[in-house]
């Protein structure tokens, strides 16, 4: 029995000597407590730091004004949607996707398609009420065949840009963007917001590197003869390369970046694929 009566009052006394520090602290908070709800404090409270207004030096918010509306009209683009055989169905639904009343289009299946693919497109896109209504789409009825990557596709493109230029004659059918594409693209943006972009730029902006210094290019691309089959067959095949190589011109010097046509519009040119768009001045050559 006395280890546990020892035990006990070890305890008791153990307990006693918290007494008289949890006493003072008692005391102490409670006349903090007094203190700070009946005087006020020579300091501000940390809220009322907070509800002052923020420095408007730290924010560049009210140095930013908005632009003024644009007063001239918004941007026209001239379209090239260019196809193959098997392509009628892709091809309207690139026009679909990039249709807008205020731009111009060309359709194009070069004659490896059936000429009942251009008919049936064409019959198509005129039962169409909007395009109808608007007469902007033109289906090219008399194709030409296409190689890629040869001259005949650089001639399609120069054709359909002599076309839009035709239609440049009439004042209120002036088109400020060329743009080429195939049947296999499709459109990153809606046309409300190219248009949009494009009307905060000068319409002469030119975007493509434009330089004389071909460097490499002079031995891969300007000594090189290449043939076109699209020039002289009915059947379309590959252009090839023939091993004899061509010096290089001396009447005039080539340019890398755009391709050289009359005119002083501006070309543009994106894929789905490089999510690029690359836009280039094609000035008239002397």
């Amino acid at each position: 029995m006395k280890p546990t009566t020892g035990t006990a009052a070890a305890a008791a006394a153990f307990d006693r000597r918290w007494l008289l520090p949890l006493a003072i602290g008692s005391a102490l908070s409670l006349l903090l407590l007094v203190l700070l709800t009946t005087f006020p404090l020579p300091f501000p409270f940390p809220s009322s730091a907070a509800s002052r207004p923020p420095n408007p030096t730290l924010f560049v918010e009210h140095k930013l004004a908005p632009s003024p509306p644009s007063t001239a009209s918004p941007p026209r683009f001239a379209y090239l949607i260019s196809g193959s055989a098997g392509d009628a169905a892709a091809l309207r639904r690139v026009l679909l996707a990039l249709y807008h009343p205020r731009n111009l289009y060309i359709l194009h299946l070069d004659a490896e398609a059936p000429d009942s693919d251009r008919a049936n497109l064409a019959a198509d896109l005129a039962d169409h009420p909007v395009i109808a209504a608007a007469a902007n789409v033109h289906v090219i009825q008399r194709a030409n065949l296409v190689t890629y990557r040869g001259p005949t596709m650089v001639a399609n493109t120069l054709h359909a840009a002599a076309a839009f230029l035709y239609t440049n004659q009439h004042p209120h059918l002036e088109w400020d963007w060329f743009i080429n594409l195939s049947a296999s693209d499709y459109p990153l943006l809606t046309q409300d917001d190219l248009i949009h972009v494009f009307s905060k730029l000068p319409r002469g902006l030119n975007f493509i590197d434009h330089t004389s210094n071909i460097g490499w290019k002079e031995y891969q691309r300007a000594k090189p003869v290449i043939i076109d089959p699209g020039l002289y067959m009915k059947k379309k095949a590959d252009v090839f390369w023939i091993p004899q190589r061509r010096s290089v011109p001396t009447a005039f010097k080539l340019f890398t970046g755009h391709n050289r046509c009359p005119t002083a519009q501006i070309c543009c040119f994106f894929s789905l694929t490089s999510l690029l768009i690359t836009l280039g001045t094609v000035k008239t050559s002397s």
